[in-house]
């Protein structure tokens, strides 16, 4: 399903075996046929915790949800009868699982999930920024002006970014933003290591880095790429020293221009909340687009379970954050 409208890197193989052997989970696929066509499907990444089997959205994974098949050359109706089909198949399957928690995040293109709701499923909106590439003089005129002129600035200071595999410097920012504002780490440090590496060495995915003249890497962000035009921006920081610079804005605008380059249209932001985070993606010029989550009710013991780790990681997420203060900088 890589022609697939909702296709991205997030639901290939060589993804998801990555994220598997760095997270500790599994997965498995579910194919909808017609006529001995595949015209729809699902990866479920199945993790595993004391209480219970489930599917959910998770940091590396902001999208699982459904694929459908590419617009064939039949009318409106015609393709409209063959997606629901397709998402009565893949439903019927879902519903059937024994997981204690079943969630599944849709990226903005698929819109269409009655056929879930007439059968007890819950949907929730939620958010995302996507920043069209393509033509570059078109984005940079969407791009907030405060933006732009600190984006001019890092240039005649003579930053430089660079795409290579320099894992240490990524990670070293990754955790300084972590302690600073109360966000989470992806993953134990070697297994991250590994992840990125199966990634890059699957042209999954590209490290970026600004560094200033003297080589310094003062900020770094990871894009997942792969065969589909839009890509995924899934984490982003910045050395606390040099957040007044506008590093962060640099290295995000540099990204799109090595992007569009390599002939990607778009690149998603992963995210859209009420946050400082979120309105620093506003000022890139990305459009706001909704993405539906359809939920089936969790086992209760997976939700009373839940709410008490829940709480454990808010209160020491809210630790964190007393110490620090914000900025626009995490994917």
């Amino acid at each position: 399903m890589a022609s697939s409208p909702q296709g991205s890197a997030h639901s290939l193989p060589a993804y998801l075996d990555a994220l598997c052997e760095a997270g500790g989970g599994s997965y498995r696929v579910l194919a909808a046929e017609s006529d001995g066509r595949l015209i729809g499907g699902i990866a479920l990444y199945e993790q595993n915790s004391p209480l219970g089997k489930y599917i959910s959205p998770r940091l590396l994974l902001h999208y699982n949800g459904i694929l459908l098949a590419p617009p064939a050359a039949h009318s409106p109706s015609q393709r409209t009868a063959r997606d629901l089909r397709a998402l009565a198949a893949l439903e019927h399957s879902l519903a059937e699982a024994s997981y204690s928690r079943l969630r599944l995040r849709c990226r903005s293109t698929l819109t269409d999930l009655r056929v879930f709701v007439a059968r007890g499923w819950i949907l929730r909106p939620a958010w995302s920024y996507v920043v069209a590439i393509s033509d570059l003089n078109a984005a940079w005129s969407r791009v907030h002006k405060d933006q732009r002129r600190l984006i001019e600035h890092c240039r005649q200071q003579g930053l430089q970014v660079t795409v290579d595999d320099d894992f240490d410097a990524f990670h070293r920012l990754h955790v300084q933003t972590h302690r600073r504002k109360g966000a989470p780490l992806y993953l134990p440090r070697e297994r991250f290591r590994r992840f990125v590496q199966m990634l890059r060495q699957s042209g999954l995915a590209r490290l970026y880095h600004a560094r200033l003249p003297s080589g310094r890497v003062i900020a770094s962000q990871l894009v997942l790429t792969g065969p589909r035009p839009v890509t995924d921006t899934v984490a982003a920081s910045t050395d606390g020293e040099f957040l007044k610079l506008g590093t962060a804005p640099f290295l995000r605008w540099k990204v799109f221009e090595d992007l569009a380059a390599s002939g990607y249209s778009a690149n998603d932001l992963t995210g859209a909340s009420l946050d400082s985070v979120a309105r620093f993606k506003s000022q890139l010029g990305g459009e706001l687009v909704l993405c539906l989550e359809a939920a089936r009710p969790d086992r209760f013991g997976f939700r009373a379970g839940q709410y008490a780790l829940d709480l454990a990681a808010r209160v020491k997420s809210s630790l964190l954050r007393s110490r620090s203060t914000p900025d626009g900088e995490a994917g």
